[in-house]
């Protein structure tokens, strides 16, 4: 059965797709059958790994409100590099399907994605969800679905700026019963720069702050893992060598080791 991972944080532009795509690869180069699905309606996940609207017929919002079997929308960005990696894509439509979802009667409209994803979890030893980047009800959905949180976290100036009300929103879904095994897998410092003071006061502010939660990884800012995504592929397949690179393989170790 997968053990499924949800990454979210209600900021944008904290490296959450990057993180999704990237820790999926790697997932999957380490011979598990990984599964990502793309969650948010802006699809950077599935245009990061060169899939666009040409090259499908059904997104997850077909899934989403009973149009077609989750199975059927599943495709394969790269067979022959990438084996083990398999991906849903999404599109703007998400957005409506999230309307749609929304005359669902409480609490089914939160077990949508979950309820989608049991028809196939036995089929894949990880599902990574990238949600998108706000507290809506994709985002209950994506937790309400899965086994853990992973959770990214910029080392810049008013980095925990709403992590709170995102804690206060896992919290409530595991009172409330949507999820009550729900748990927080790690915190993710992404965007961290060794040469500055700013970015290793932040960090040392996120361990502070979470603890033990806190992966050992750190994401560097690295010019070749923001290239990645223009050319469709994943930074291991743009440049194995690079610190980016480096530092999601080292990540998906830990990954490993926390989900044993």
């Amino acid at each position: 059965m997968a053990k499924v991972i949800t990454v979210t944080n209600q900021k944008g532009g904290v490296g959450k797709t990057t993180t999704s795509v990237n820790l999926a690869f790697y997932l999957a180069k380490a011979g598990k059958k990984t599964l990502l699905i793309d969650f948010d309606p802006q699809g950077n996940a599935s245009s990061g790994l060169g899939v666009n609207e040409k090259k499908f017929a059904k997104t997850i919002s077909a899934a989403m409100t009973g149009e077609a079997e989750i199975s059927k929308i599943i495709v394969q960005p790269d067979k022959k590099k990438a084996k083990n990696l398999f991906l849903i894509p999404t599109t703007v439509e998400l957005a409506d399907a999230e309307v749609a979802m929304s005359d669902v009667a409480v609490p089914d409209r939160f077990f949508v994605l979950k309820q989608a994803i049991a028809e196939i979890a036995d089929k894949y030893d990880y599902i990574i969800v990238d949600s998108q980047p706000s507290l809506s009800l994709l985002t209950i959905n994506g937790m309400a679905a899965a086994d853990y949180v992973l959770l990214p976290v910029q080392t810049e100036f008013y980095a925990l700026q709403g992590v709170t009300e995102l804690l206060k929103t896992i919290n409530e879904i595991r009172k409330k019963g949507i999820n009550p095994k729900l748990k927080l897998l790690g915190v993710l410092a992404t965007m961290y720069d060794k040469r500055t003071t700013l970015s290793s006061d932040v960090l040392a502010n996120i361990k502070g702050y979470f603890k033990n939660h806190v992966f050992e990884t750190t994401i560097p800012r690295n010019v070749r893992l923001a290239e990645a995504p223009s050319h469709g592929v994943a930074i291991g397949q743009y440049d194995r060598f690079s610190k980016g690179a480096k530092a999601y393989k080292a990540l998906a170790d830990e990954v490993l080791e926390r989900t044993k």
